[in-house]
């Protein structure tokens, strides 16, 4: 086999082009999920706190309270991806994602009344965090099944391409759709991507699903544990970002907080795209440890920035930093658990991240309401080198255990 070809679980050897391709044909649902999901981020928190007239606690909860969705699905969007099929998984998700652009809608329907469009509001983000679970694990299990979990690194790290490319592209485009016309515009659309999405996925082909040995999910969870603790603290920068960075720019006067979450979105591609593959050669917990660094880095820079110039070098710094950190740590994570359940694991795993932003909002609006803004994200930084002792700490176990094994 030439270095250049692989081989699919069919028995076919493809290049690396054909590869890449079967990967992006289902991340693309991961693409279109994200998209609806960043349309509303830079608009809600602003459109909670000043048009319907709440604090910025509950801004924050109109972001956070999507990952709560996200989490308390995960286990089932798992156990459904490896018993019924990721295709399956993904159409329901996708469903999901049209409800919440009709409770969009609705938002905007009772713009006059605060209690009822926060409620409408609060009813969308939990069905996008149902969506988000859905199509996220489906599409990564979908992808390795096509490809081999021989790939597993790159399926995930084009899932999060996918992502993050769909935020960063989203984020503006709300904002100009909410100013254009208005927050009803931004429901049409977040209810036409997930019809879209629906049909789309409907009339792909589906794959076999992995027979073998599948674990209880409670023991995948315990399996799993720390890689997920490491990837929920160094996710809390992305969460302070994402619910705050539209509240920190106004709070100085600044024009562009869009941007800074296209900044972040851009540098996150670009180490994707550039550095993926530096998971294989180095190892995930190594790979890891750097990217923590840079998060953190990233997040400090936000916190002293004393113009939006530097507030924007930080956002980026910090999606540099974030880019490799879910599947450095989910490659050694998922390489725990047998292939029947390798769907439940990356839910459970991708289960710590949703936690993290679940709280983030939360917490760092209390914050925010003592020390002011920049402070939350100095909290974040401090969190993002927590988790990069927790990967220290795996990296030596491995090593241990790698050491024990070769002398036995």
């Amino acid at each position: 086999m030439s270095p250049s070809s692989h081989a699919a679980p069919d028995g076919a050897q493809i290049g690396s082009f054909a590869l890449t391709g079967r990967i992006v044909a289902i991340a693309f649902f991961t693409f279109i999920c994200y998209l609806a999901i960043g349309l509303p981020l830079a608009v809600l928190p602003g459109y909670v706190h000043d048009k319907l007239g709440y604090g910025s606690v509950l801004a924050g909860l109109a972001i956070s309270v999507q990952y709560v969705a996200t989490l308390l699905s995960r286990s089932h969007a798992g156990r459904m991806a490896d018993t019924v099929g990721p295709k399956q998984t993904v159409v329901i998700g996708m469903a999901a994602c049209a409800a919440s652009g009709v409770f969009l809608l609705l938002a905007y329907a009772f713009e006059r009344s605060a209690w009822l469009s926060l409620t409408a509001i609060l009813l969308s983000r939990l069905a996008l965090g149902f969506g988000e679970s859905w199509v996220g694990t489906g599409a990564a299990t979908w992808a390795i099944a096509r490809v081999g979990p021989l790939h597993t690194a790159r399926v995930i790290s084009w899932n999060g391409i996918c992502t993050y490319g769909a935020l960063a592209l989203g984020a503006p485009l709300g904002v100009v759709l909410e100013n254009r016309w208005s927050m009803g515009a931004l429901g049409g659309a977040v209810l036409l991507l997930g019809l879209g999405g629906l049909g789309l996925a409907a009339a792909r082909r589906a794959v076999a699903i992995v027979g073998g040995q599948r674990m209880a999910f409670k023991s995948v969870v315990l399996r799993v544990f720390p890689h997920g603790m490491a990837l929920g603290l160094g996710s809390v920068g992305f969460g302070t970002l994402a619910a705050f960075v539209a509240l920190y720019y106004a709070s100085r006067s600044w024009d562009g907080a869009a941007h800074a979450l296209s900044a972040f979105g851009g540098a996150f591609i670009g180490v994707r795209l550039l550095f993926a593959g530096t998971i294989t050669r180095y190892g995930g917990f190594r790979v890891a440890q750097v990217s923590f660094l840079v998060e953190a880095a990233g997040l400090l820079l936000l916190w002293l920035a004393p113009n939006p110039g530097l507030a924007l070098m930080g956002a980026a710094l910090t999606g540099c930093g974030f880019a490799l950190v879910f599947p450095a740590i989910g490659v050694e994570a998922v390489a725990r658990v047998p292939a029947g359940s390798r769907g439940a694991a990356l839910g459970a795993y991708s289960a710590f991240l949703d936690l993290a932003l679940g709280v983030t909002g939360p917490i760092a609006g209390y914050i925010s309401s003592g020390f002011g803004y920049p402070a939350i994200f100095l909290s974040a930084s401090l969190s993002v080198m927590v988790g990069f002792l927790i990967a220290f700490g795996l990296q030596r176990g491995a090593t241990r255990q790698a050491a024990a094994a070769g002398a036995g």
